[in-house]
């Protein structure tokens, strides 16, 4: 349903596809409802948080939003909100205390990506295979390359640890929704990244076995952003210091919404109750 007028839902992060022209297309989520964002840019929104919150995983009442939308017991509870999900090297499945054995099987003992992307810089980063794009879309990223594939999100990390001690894991948030980003040549990066690296990639297909760790022959892949202007100077709103935030809707690019009045990260209220017009 493309039509949001006095309609109240609680947000999930936006939905991102990339059309075939390279241009990534937003779709708004507030409970059951959708609306076309892309075909919203030069126009008024306003989104209006009703003050509750409701858990995306167990949908109980919290007054505050743990880990992207979940309330503590499901935040200290869930296996996807344990510490070894952001510093997968950590993964302790092998001894015996994975919070949901069953959940990691499922979601972590699959293989997983290796990639450099552009976001605002170059930087790297891993994602599950069937990921892709949608995690470079989430970040913002204007260019993306997958260089890796492993066996399990644990080696994921161990090689992306591999590689931060070249190059960044983060991206700056505030340089990438103003468009202060560079072209970067990923396959020249990629090839520089293999050649230093060689021997601690090679000790780590000593460990997990030779065919764990596969370089892959991928293309660059870029990409467009709704965006009419961008701003030059990024102010952020937030829904638990203003309730009600919107204005003329200039751009759309990660998980945020670019407003002639700032920004927000939809992502980061995840299960807040909306209402949209």
């Amino acid at each position: 349903m493309d039509e949001l007028i006095a309609r109240q839902g609680n947000l999930s992060k936006m939905a991102i596809a990339m059309g075939d022209d390279g241009l990534a297309r937003y779709t708004l989520r507030a409970g059951e409802s959708r609306l076309d964002l892309n075909a919203r840019l030069g126009q008024t929104l306003r989104l209006s948080h009703s003050g509750a919150i409701a858990c995306t995983h167990c949908g109980r009442a919290t007054r505050k939003s743990f880990g992207q939308g979940h309330c503590y017991p499901c935040f200290k509870r869930l296996a996807q909100c344990d510490t070894c999900i952001v510093k997968p090297e950590t993964c302790h499945y092998f001894a015996g205390t994975c919070r949901e054995p069953e959940w990691g099987e499922r979601h972590c003992f699959q293989p997983h990506v290796v990639y450099l992307a552009n976001s605002s810089g170059l930087k790297v980063g891993i994602t599950r295979h069937t990921q892709l794009p949608t995690r470079w879309l989430d970040q913002g990223a204007i260019q993306a390359l997958p260089i890796l594939e492993v066996e399990t999100r644990q080696q994921s990390g161990f090689v992306e640890m591999l590689f931060k001690g070249q190059v960044a894991d983060r991206t700056n948030w505030r340089a990438m929704l103003k468009g202060e980003v560079a072209e970067i040549d990923l396959c020249a990066e990629r090839d520089r990244l293999l050649a230093t690296l060689a021997d601690g990639l090679a000790d780590l297909r000593a460990r997990f076995g030779e065919n764990t760790i596969r370089t892959l022959d991928a293309e660059p892949l870029a990409i467009d952003y709704p965006i009419l202007e961008a701003p030059t100077k990024v102010v952020s709103h937030n829904f638990d210091k203003t309730p009600s935030v919107g204005g003329t809707l200039m751009g759309l690019k990660g998980q945020y919404l670019m407003f002639n009045t700032g920004v927000i990260n939809l992502r980061k209220f995840t299960g807040y109750e909306i209402s949209v017009e």
